[in-house]
């Protein structure tokens, strides 16, 4: 037969539960790492669309796309 004992269980369950927990903090800081490339690809688009509409003197693109840019700042709180 090949039964365990109840420490052995026991053991292997809370190996099982660290490694959840570990998974669990690994998805974590990857999802905040995409987070992080995301918003600074949509920030360097947005940052350089509103230097061309300087360029353009474009006052109502200016105008739009720094408001854009407001929003996502608010939106991932920098």
């Amino acid at each position: 037969m090949n039964e365990k004992s109840y420490t052995e269980l026991m053991k292997i369950g809370a190996m099982k539960r660290n490694r959840l927990k570990e998974n669990f903090v690994q998805d974590l800081y990857i999802e905040m790492l995409l987070s992080e490339v995301q918003l600074t690809v949509e920030k360097e688009k947005l940052l350089r669309k509103i230097d061309l509409a300087l360029d353009c003197q474009d006052k109502n693109s200016f105008l739009q796309l720094t408001g854009r840019l407001q929003e996502l700042n608010k939106r991932f709180g920098t």
